[in-house]
């Protein structure tokens, strides 16, 4: 089997999880999902099968969209309320401007420290590896960008918004700095990611309807709108074997088709077009 499927994760599953279920439900090894979501959050879980694994990189680099929810007078240690507590506060008011304006001022590009309980790697350990141990790391930082936020509600015992966000961001931790920001405690009690890219959760299933197999595998014409570039039968055995060509297009990417197939997509480099994902060269 070759193609994506878009699952609706459910809490307290791993992403992990949900991939070793697909296993034995599609009988291969071959899986793959295009972005990690914690054990607390849900949401759209874009998984590659088969010769789809090569766009996991791909699909992997699109924006996300969340909706997260604060809980406000609680910090944990894992900023989500699956941590260790580590301080609480009764009696929380903040004014609504001062929250909106707050959140508004996170939009762009910024560096983030990824939090300490997360599987990033530093010398071969993962970062939550040292956490356990109470091992001392210097925590690394990234650039990521934040492109939409906005509040969807307010109480004094929370804050839901709605966010879009570059590949590497940890909505953990930009409620971290959101909360530092505040001058409050909060931590993450919700996290929903509604979209990756064009994926979107209303389009998604979930794994029981995997089970009763009701569900949708998606093909390279479904996620992509590339031009089509119908090959003769000379150029469709020089796809096969991954020749390069010179042709009279612009495009940044084309689907390369024969007989109503695609058997390859190709990608503009230099004038040249190259193999960028080979589907079908049997």
């Amino acid at each position: 089997m070759n193609g994506i499927i878009v699952i609706n994760k459910q809490e307290n599953f791993t992403s992990r999880d949900v991939i070793n279920i697909l296993n034995k439900k599609f009988n291969t090894k071959k899986i793959g999902h295009t972005g990690t979501l914690d054990p607390i959050a849900t949401g759209v879980l874009v998984v590659c099968i088969g010769k789809y694994t090569k766009l996991v990189d791909k699909i992997t680099s699109y924006d996300k969209e969340y909706v997260a929810t604060i809980k406000l007078g609680l910090k944990t240690d894992t900023y989500d309320i699956t941590g260790n507590i580590l301080e609480t506060c009764e009696n929380i008011y903040l004014d609504k401007n001062l929250v909106i304006n707050t959140l508004n001022s996170f939009n762009g590009k910024m560096m983030q420290e990824v939090p300490k309980y997360s599987a990033v790697k530093i010398n071969g350990k993962k970062l939550y590896e040292y956490a356990r141990n109470n091992e001392e790391i210097s925590l690394p930082k990234r650039e990521i960008e934040i492109k939409e936020i906005e509040l969807l509600s307010y109480t004094n015992q929370e804050i839901k918004f709605r966010t879009i966000v570059s590949k590497g961001t940890y909505i953990r931790s930009l409620i971290n700095d959101i909360c530092n920001k505040l001058n409050v405690i909060g931590t993450m009690s919700s996290l929903t990611r509604t979209r990756q890219g064009n994926f979107k959760i209303s389009d998604a299933f979930s794994l029981k309807d995997i089970d009763e197999d009701h569900y949708k595998i998606l093909n390279v014409l479904d996620i992509f709108n590339y031009s089509k570039y119908l090959l003769n039968e000379d150029e469709y055995q020089k796809v096969k074997n991954g020749r390069e060509f010179r042709l009279p297009n612009n495009d940044s990417y084309l689907f390369m088709m024969y007989l109503d197939k695609v058997i390859a997509i190709y990608k503009l480099e230099k004038d040249i077009y190259k193999v960028y994902f080979m589907l079908n060269n049997d």
